[in-house]
């Protein structure tokens, strides 16, 4: 176990896992959580030491995002989309820019979101046109989370001329060129703060630009993201297994530790061959829904009260399936469903 794995461990055990429950039932995620994640130096993860972050390689970050997961899958999901900025900072050819934002990024002084989804859709739904010494932005970006949590977000935009996705920082408040921002009401991870942003005419000036890469090159990109989110649902997997321990199911916690182990070894073989990725996402998510539903049934009755931890985690699995999917997770995980009907029938 490294520090930085060490370091996360407490910070899932002292902080995030005891307000879990009271994060979901409020709606609101401490300021100190992410205080106390900035303290431990887990905004600057990826960062290099020569940057003033940790280094961690990317076994060590999704060991991290596991931990912190299993304490409070919200919280670790909120703070997860602000290694999209440190990555798109540490990347970008813009040296001015790395040299005014990266420092207080890798710090957690300068905390940062995600606005890309609205070009991960197709057709894109987000399209960037050419505008003086800049971009102009519209559209609109299904999910934003962190909104109100976080000072920036790293968007992107399709620009339809050279069929390069436009990437940049812009500030995460309101005002020109941000037309609308509706709050989402979901079923877990409420927290999160996920709003719908729509843009009409956001400038971008290309001193906040951090990257241009062509469409295909930018999807290709994301599906390292598969294996990153996956770590959510392991965590849930491994508090589940926990918590079925101490309700006397040790053989049924065994059995499914048993899957992870061997599903998280697939995994690292899959990184190798990206193709085998999405059927690997969905058998992660499904395997997190089957450990939270089955703590659910043990537990029984009381399972259904919305104080008990058990519904929270059976809804937080269901957000494993879904978050931040790909039309090729969903076919995979609508498969495995299928196989278990057909093995149930006969």
């Amino acid at each position: 176990m490294t520090e930085m794995v060490r370091r996360a461990a407490k910070i899932a055990d002292e902080v995030l896992l005891p307000a879990a429950s009271e994060v979901d039932r409020s709606g609101r995620i401490p300021a100190g959580h992410f205080d106390r994640l900035a303290e431990d130096g887990m905004y600057g993860l990826l960062a290099p030491a020569e940057a003033g972050g940790a280094g961690a390689e990317f076994p060590d970050f999704l060991e991290v995002v596991e931990t912190l997961a299993r304490g409070c899958v919200t919280t670790t999901f909120t703070w997860l989309q602000h290694h999209g900025v440190v990555m798109g900072l540490l990347m970008t050819p813009n040296a001015a820019l790395r040299e005014e934002y990266l420092a207080r990024a890798v710090s957690g002084d300068l905390r940062g979101g995600g606005a890309f989804s609205g070009v991960v859709s197709s057709p894109p739904r987000v399209r960037a046109t050419r505008s003086g010494d800049g971009w102009s932005i519209s559209g609109q970006v299904p999910f934003v989370s962190g909104w109100g949590l976080v000072d920036v977000l790293h968007v992107s935009a399709f620009d339809e001329d050279s069929g390069d996705v436009v990437n940049g920082l812009i500030p995460a408040r309101e005002g020109a060129g941000v037309a609308a921002v509706h709050p989402l009401s979901l079923v877990a991870a409420q927290a999160s703060n996920t709003v719908r942003l729509e843009f009409r005419e956001l400038y971008l000036p290309d001193e906040k630009v951090t990257t241009r890469v062509n469409l295909q090159g930018y999807l290709a990109g994301l599906v390292l993201g598969l294996r990153v989110d996956s770590s959510l649902a392991f965590g849930l997997i491994a508090r589940a297994l926990t918590l079925l321990e101490e309700a006397g199911q040790a053989d049924v916690a065994e059995a499914l530790r048993a899957e992870a182990a061997d599903l998280r070894a697939k995994f690292a073989a899959a990184m190798a061959d990206p193709a085998r990725l999405p059927a690997m996402r969905a058998a992660c998510s499904a395997l997190a829904h089957r450990a939270c539903t089955g703590y659910l049934v043990v537990i029984g009755g009381p399972a259904l009260i919305a104080t008990h931890e058990a519904q929270r985690l059976a809804r937080e699995s269901l957000f494993t399936l879904v978050v931040a999917s790909r039309p090729e997770v969903k076919t995979a995980v609508l498969g495995l469903l299928t196989a278990s009907v057909g093995e149930g029938a006969a």
